[in-house]
């Protein structure tokens, strides 16, 4: 409270439920009602959210706050009627709670009334700061800020962010006030919170088959486990097999109290949420667990949140990521997740929501299913890497450790955006003025002026038509910047991962995927339980053309793919490496972690990290996602057909004899062009407005984005030095 009294950049960092919200507006409306008589017209606080229902919530517990204060309170998103949203400009006064594409659409609508709308502004609030940070919506909102800071002509606004502590709180300061991290003061709890009660528990089911060749394709979001991944939080793919055992253990542990229970996809949730129903039905007992995912009605989700919040009834809500940001849903009393998880970060902001009472404990139990054990599995499945996986991931959180976002990114769609954006808002400026609003004084600090034009010229082609040159030298909107700037999904930067078709050479269609790795020509991807070789990725028609190829290597079961960290897969590595064996883990999951350091140490994975089966090798580097991906390339890039497979590298048709031989060059060498090897992948249009970028930038932002060419030598070392 001192801090945000004296004015200034402030970050709260707490955990879930601290009373981050109180500690921020308490102050800030002690500094901001002395000076409501006779001051400047206008909004005297903006709050921003990344969630409506966040929004709503907030809106709830601050509405008497404000009304003793004799202030007023407005929500602003898309769910607010237009007539609330007109009296509010109309009459600019006290606190406005809003999403960062509300205020977007303020600033293109209405650019003219920046200054009446923000010039008094004492300070904007950015809830759950943690998940802005190194997105592309993150980056819009850096942006939003300075372009209201600009149009309010003001030199700077306060900025408070509320966070959960993120592993490298200097990242946070750079979110907030970005290239001034040092003038942002950071107020970080000590507080240890609850007790925490924990198990992991491993479930060993029935190892699934390769189908034929004749077996017909799952439809799309029903990818069998292994594939390349069906959108999934948590890599896991049920089947009965594995669905029937957890959900008897979780009905027996959650009934009759109030949890969440994180499924990881969507079709997780719809099966889990099935299967718990049908129990209840079966014991003859209300049902009192109920599916909280993004595709279902905002009334379905809001009933379940309610039932949490105010209804003292037994309530299971069985969510994906929807309920792991700070939506009041009251007292917990235990949180659960199917599979391994994606980070400790997420697990860290789960475990929050439960153990809030004083005097209870925070209660987590995960649940990873592992194919029987049999000597045909892939060598990775023999692992247990989901087990493992999972077990590093829980020694992390103990150690208080989370991942670092990663923030070094030119998100050059989001440019295309704000170039729009501003055109729109002040009706068209020069170039230099928009490079210096946004580049030189907003957050693309990272673009210079040379590629800055370059972008320009991209969107001002005429198949892309965008922006345009007036004759006296402004820059305005194009013929097509026009319509996007018009249409009513223009304001989001995000979007949901549109899927690519799998496509056998022939024509037939296998499914779909979203196509969210690293991918290019000649890898091996496996789908539907088959192998197949990319031949082609047509990033227009969104179609991975595969033609079926034999591999020596078992196919593998397991989890897949994800953006996982360094820190993770050393600490697995440790575990299978090691003797020691948690308190937390169950019968089963122990019988687990001894089957997968028994089979490290069969395949003398201490001491080597090449394994060579027939004629082909798997490659174990112990590398994060984003080395794992670039490794892969570098080697396709010297003519190996390598393949980024879960946490290994597979390479087709070579001896470990070679590959040691070309990793001792790569070792020895300067690293590798980060350009050369993103373009050897596939230029896929990820973000909104990528497609309007040529193919020498797409190469540009990959290679900032999701390559790490540096880290080649020292990871060719790392794979070989088990063995000198």
């Amino acid at each position: 409270m001192p801090a945000i009294l004296a004015g200034g950049d402030v970050i709260l960092a707490a955990r879930t439920a601290a009373g981050k919200t109180e500690a921020a507006f308490l102050p800030l409306l002690s500094r901001v009602l002395p000076t409501l008589d006779g001051g400047r017209p206008g909004f005297s606080v903006l709050y921003v959210s990344p969630l409506k229902a966040l929004i709503n919530d907030q809106f709830r517990r601050l509405e008497s706050l404000l009304e003793a204060c004799d202030l007023p309170l407005h929500r602003w998103h898309g769910d607010v009627s237009a007539d609330a949203k007109r009296k509010a400009r109309e009459r600019p006064q006290g606190v406005v709670l809003i999403t960062p594409e509300s205020l977007e659409a303020t600033l293109v609508r209405r650019g003219g009334d920046a200054p009446r709308l923000f010039g008094a502004l004492a300070a904007i609030i950015i809830d759950e700061l943690h998940a802005f940070v190194g997105t592309e919506r993150g980056r819009q909102l850096q942006s939003v800020l300075s372009r209201i800071e600009v149009g309010a002509g003001r030199d700077r606004i306060d900025r408070i962010g509320l966070s959960a502590t993120l592993g490298d709180m200097a990242l946070a300061r750079e979110a907030l006030r970005p290239g001034e991290p040092d003038r942002v003061r950071l107020v970080e709890s000590g507080e240890g919170g609850s007790d925490l009660l924990l198990q992991v528990r491993g479930y060993e089911c029935p190892q699934r088959r390769e189908p034929s060749r004749d077996t017909p394709a799952l439809p799309a979001g029903l990818g069998a486990r292994g594939t390349l991944p069906v959108r999934s939080e948590d890599g896991s793919h049920p089947a009965s097999d594995e669905v029937g055992p957890i959900a008897e253990h979780l009905f027996e542990v959650l009934r009759g109290r109030r949890n969440l229970l994180f499924a990881g996809s969507r079709q997780n949730v719809e099966i889990y949420t099935d299967r718990l129903r049908s129990l209840s039905e079966a014991a003859r007992l209300p049902n009192e667990f109920f599916p909280h995912h993004g595709n279902l009605a905002r009334a379905e989700r809001e009933t379940v949140e309610t039932r949490l919040r105010e209804d003292g009834r037994p309530t299971t809500a069985v969510a994906t990521t929807t309920l792991e940001l700070g939506i009041d849903i009251g007292d917990v009393e235990s949180v659960a997740q199917i599979g391994p998880g994606w980070s400790v970060s997420s697990l860290r902001q789960r475990l929050g929501r439960s153990g809030r009472r004083k005097g209870k404990p925070s209660i987590l139990r995960i649940y990873v299913a592992e194919d029987a054990f049999a000597p045909t599995l892939h060598p990775a499945d023999r692992l247990r890497l989901d087990l493992v996986q999972a077990v590093a991931m829980v020694e992390l959180l103990l150690a208080r450790w989370c991942e670092p976002p990663r923030v070094q990114g030119l998100h050059l769609s989001t440019l295309i955006h704000q170039v729009l954006a501003l055109i729109a808002q002040t009706g068209g400026l020069r170039p230099d003025t928009a490079w210096q609003v946004l580049c030189r004084r907003g957050p693309f600090r990272n673009v210079g002026r040379e590629l800055f034009v370059e972008v320009l010229r991209a969107i001002a082609r005429p198949e892309g038509a965008l922006v345009e040159m007036s004759p006296d030298g402004l820059l305005m909107l194009g013929r097509a910047g026009e319509r996007l700037a018009a249409g009513y999904d223009f304001y989001a930067v995000f979007q949901v991962d549109e899927e690519y078709r799998v496509v056998v050479a022939g024509g037939k269609t296998l499914g779909t995927v979203p196509l969210d790795t690293t991918l290019a020509p000649g890898q091996t991807i496996i789908f539907n339980g088959r192998r197949w070789r990319i031949e082609s990725i047509d990033a227009r028609a969104k179609v991975l053309l595969v033609s079926p190829t034999v591999a020596a290597l078992p196919p593998r079961f397991g989890g897949a793919g994800a953006a996982i960290h360094d820190e993770v897969v050393a600490a697995m590595r440790r575990c299978l490496a090691g003797t020691h064996v948690p308190a937390f883990l169950d019968p089963g999951a122990r019988a687990l972690l001894e089957q997968g350091r028994q089979a490290f140490r069969a395949d003398d994975l201490d001491k080597r990290s090449i394994l060579q089966i027939k004629r082909d090798c798997v490659i174990f580097p112990w590398v994060g996602s984003l080395k794992l991906q670039t490794l892969a390339l570098a080697l396709l890039a010297r003519n190996f057909q390598a393949s980024p497979l879960w946490h290994t590298v597979e390479v087709r048709d070579c001896s470990a004899d070679d590959l040691r031989t070309v990793l001792s060059e790569m070792a020895a060498s300067p690293p590798p062009d980060g350009e050369a090897l993103a373009g050897v992948a596939a230029k896929t249009a990820r973000e909104k407005y990528d497609r309007y970028l040529t193919d020498s930038l797409l190469v540009k932002a990959a290679t900032a984005e999701r390559l790490d060419a540096a880290s080649i030598p020292a990871a060719a070392r790392r794979i070989l030095e088990p063995c000198t």
